[in-house]
Order: C-alpha cells, then sequence, then structure tokens
C-alpha cells in the first residue's frame, strides 16, 4: 500500500524546491507535482489528467470572474492614482500612522482578491508616509498581515470561497461574515495597538513634528486639495457594496452569482469612470495579471483533485492519534500545506477538497471548519510563503527581523482563530448544527 502522505510531502518538497532554486512558475510546478503524485501514488495516467482537467475546471470556474474583475480595477486605480487619493481620505480622517498603513491594506484586499495586489500597491505610499525607516517598516508590516487576516477570514476571498463551497454551501455566507468580520477587526485592533505602541518608543517629539510638517511626498499634494473625498476612487467599491442586497433581494441572485455579480459591478463602474484613453489598457494589463493568478490557482486546483483521488484523505485521518481531538485536524492539514507550499489560496483549495470528503467533521459546524482552515493557513508564514520575501524586498530587512515582525505575528494570528473557533464550535455554533 503507498503511503500518499510520504508521497505528499516528497511532491511538495520538490515543488519548493523547483520554486526557489530554479525559478519555476507555479503553474508548472503544481502540474508537475499533479501529475508526480498521481504516479507516484498508483493512478493510471489516463485518471490523472482527467482529474487535473476537472480540477483546473472547478477552480477557473469558482475564482476566473473574480480575479479579473479585481485585477483591471487594481490595474484602474493604480493608473490614475486612485490608491494615494484612497490612503489621503482615511489619513484626513484618522492620522495615525499605524492605523492608516493597516486599514488601508485591510480594505482593498478583499476587493482587489489579492493580499499581495494590494501591499504592491500601497508599499510606495506608506514609504512616502514617514522617513523614519524603523517607523516606515512598521507600517509595511502592518500593511502585510492586516492584508493576510482579512485574505483568510472574510468572505469571498480566494481562501473563503472553496472552502465555503466544498464545506458549508447550504449556509449563508452573510452569517459567516457576521462572525468572521468581528474577528478579523480584532486581531486589525490588536495589531495597530502594538504597532502603535512601537511607534511611540521609536518617535522622538523632534521627529513627530517632523513628520507633521514635511507628511508624505505622494498623499500631501492630495491633502492641499479642496476635495473632502475622493468620489472617483471610492465608486467602484461603493457600487459593490451596494450591489449586495440589490443581487439578494431585487434579483434573487444565489451565493455564487451574488459574488460574480458584486465583482462585475464594480469592474463596470471602475471601467466607465476611467478615462477612455487607458480603458483598453488597464482591461490588457489587468487580464496579464489575472492569468498568472488564475493559472496558478488552477494548478493548485488540479494538484487538488489529484490528492483526492489518491484517497489522502483517508491515509489523513489514519495518522492521528485517537487521543487527538478530530478539530484539530482541519487545522493542522491546512498548516502542514501551508507550511510546506507558501501559498494560502493552495492551500484553501486543497483543504477544501481533502475535508470535503470526510465524513468524520459532520459533527464540527462548516463554519468553524472554515475558521480552522484559516488559522492554519497563518500559523507558519516563512520562507516557502512568497509574501515573506516580498516583505522582505519592501523592507529591506533582515529574514530574522522580518519572522519577528511578519511571521510571528501571523501565527498569533492563526492561533487566536483557532481558538475562537474552538470555543464557538463548543459554546455557539455545535447547537445550530
Amino acid at each position: 500500500m503507498v503511503d500518499t502522505l510520504a508521497v505528499l510531502l516528497i511532491v511538495l518538497i520538490l515543488i519548493s524546491f523547483a520554486s526557489f532554486k530554479y525559478r519555476v512558475p507555479p503553474f508548472l510546478t503544481l502540474i508537475g507535482g499533479a501529475f508526480l503524485f498521481g504516479i507516484l501514488t498508483g493512478l493510471n495516467p489516463d485518471t490523472i489528467i482527467n482529474q487535473i482537467i476537472r480540477g483546473m475546471s472547478k477552480t477557473f470556474m469558482a475564482f476566473g470572474i473574480l480575479i479579473f474583475c479585481g485585477s483591471v480595477i487594481a490595474k484602474s486605480m493604480q493608473k490614475q492614482n486612485h490608491i494615494e487619493e484612497i490612503v489621503s481620505d482615511i489619513n484626513k480622517k484618522i492620522r495615525d500612522f499605524a492605523s492608516i498603513s493597516a486599514i488601508s491594506s485591510y480594505l482593498l484586499t478583499i476587493p482587489l482578491t489579492c493580499c499581495i495586489t494590494a501591499y504592491i500597491m500601497l508599499a510606495p505610499i506608506i514609504s512616502g508616509l514617514e522617513k523614519n525607516k524603523n517607523i516606515k517598516n512598521i507600517g509595511l508590516y502592518l500593511a502585510a498581515v492586516s492584508g493576510v487576516v482579512a485574505y483568510v477570514l472574510v468572505f469571498p476571498t480566494p481562501v473563503t470561497i472553496p472552502l465555503y463551497e466544498a464545506l458549508s454551501k447550504e449556509q449563508n455566507p452573510l452569517i459567516f461574515d457576521a462572525i468572521s468580520i468581528p474577528l478579523s477587526i480584532t486581531i486589525l485592533v490588536i495589531f495597530v495597538f502594538l504597532g502603535r505602541h512601537y511607534i511611540k518608543k521609536k518617535r522622538s517629539e523632534a521627529e513627530h513634528a517632523l513628520r507633521d510638517k514635511m507628511g508624505s511626498q505622494i498623499v500631501h499634494s492630495l491633502e492641499n486639495e479642496n476635495i473632502s473625498f475622493h468620489k472617483r476612487a471610492w465608486a467602484p467599491f461603493i457600487v459593490m457594496i451596494f450591489a449586495i442586497p440589490l443581487g439578494y433581494f431585487l434579483l434573487g441572485l444565489s451565493h455564487t452569482g451574488i459574488i460574480n455579480f458584486i465583482m462585475l459591478s464594480g469592474l463596470v463602474t471602475a471601467f466607465l469612470l476611467a478615462n477612455p484613453k487607458i480603458r483598453n489598457v488597464c482591461v490588457n494589463d489587468g487580464a496579464k495579471h489575472a492569468g498568472l493568478i488564475i493559472f496558478d490557482l488552477c494548478g493548485a486546483g488540479a494538484l487538488g483533485f489529484v490528492m483526492v483521488e489518491s484517497g489522502i484523505a483517508n491515509d489523513a485521518i489514519n495518522i492521528y492519534p485517537d487521543f487527538m481531538p478530530v478539530i484539530l485536524i482541519p487545522f493542522l492539514i491546512a498548516a502542514i500545506l501551508a507550511t510546506a507550499q507558501g501559498s494560502r489560496v493552495v492551500t484553501g483549495v486543497i483543504s477544501a477538497e481533502i475535508l470535503s470528503g470526510l465524513g468524520i467533521f459532520s459533527t464540527i459546524h462548516p463554519f468553524v471548519m472554515i475558521l480552522l482552515v484559516s488559522a492554519g493557513a497563518c500559523t507558519i508564514s516563512y520562507v516557502t510563503d512568497p509574501f515573506f520575501w516580498l516583505v522582505q524586498r519592501t523592507t529591506n530587512d533582515s529574514p530574522g527581523k522580518v519572522v519577528k515582525y511578519y511571521t510571528l505575528p501571523l501565527a498569533a494570528a492563526g492561533i487566536f482563530i483557532l481558538i475562537i473557533a474552538v470555543l464557538l464550535d463548543f459554546f455557539v455554533l455545535n447547537e445550530f448544527h
């Protein structure tokens, strides 16, 4: 009998090695990993190919429109300086560097469907808000971890969608967000509080006065405009919010329909408000960016379907000792997957496929299952995580410092989410399951 878990470990190591040593694109490593995993676990080539096609098809159906819309909206905002305008609007109301960094990333990550995209767009603006390198880097770290928290918790994102579709499709996603959004905001507030405390220690009175005098070269000119609110910058997101009740109550859309309707509404708004000269450029550039993302996700879906066909789910259950609570298994599966290959979306897609076929979780509320996987996806964000190296490049800090200010806060957030999930299952949700 082939040990599918041992094969998985080998495949994930090879995927990581090919990615970091030879810079092989994720789509190729994941598709190659799917073939290798299938062969080593005894699946015939035709079955492997068909499972790869099924996995890619299902993933594209789930994410194609969302990723395309988010990418085009991001390019449109970038080319028209709308990100700077949004940060400027937030800065007028809050005027707190830690809060601006965290809130901007949190708010942008969800509609842009990618925490890394939001971070890339925000990083130069956050850097321009602060001259002190240590304080500036704290803002970058806050943006990074806040975006990840929104990405793994708030529905709909590419992490939560496959989990919701596989584990809780009959449940109302608004109820899930009624749980996950307060939870994510609580974590956000904790991060901001700690960031403020650090900044207060680092900033002298002279530095504080200098910052107020000089401010940001990027945002300063915007703040001098006689504009209290940049409506064009916020318009796609405002329309997306109003699209929720319109889709549910007037059009009677399904959960899947409403998600795509929301994103299409934002895309149409951004397209119509954009300067006609840049519309096609935004669509073309957005489509290129979306293509890279969606094919990587399709590769993850292919690997997930091949893994499920091999019977890995039952093997995963058999290795856990009897004394281990069942509720910890989804968390550990997600943590192992996230640690091995680094992508939170891949973790969500594969975890969804593995866990959906296991009947032992019938006693756990589906929303708790999603939270458990979200917690596992945060727990160890280290060298296999591409976001780790992006943060390291933008802060120019040592890997040790990135571990301190990025990896460890996310690990703490993951443990916090795990504790809340267990408490919810024990005291609240299990009664209604």
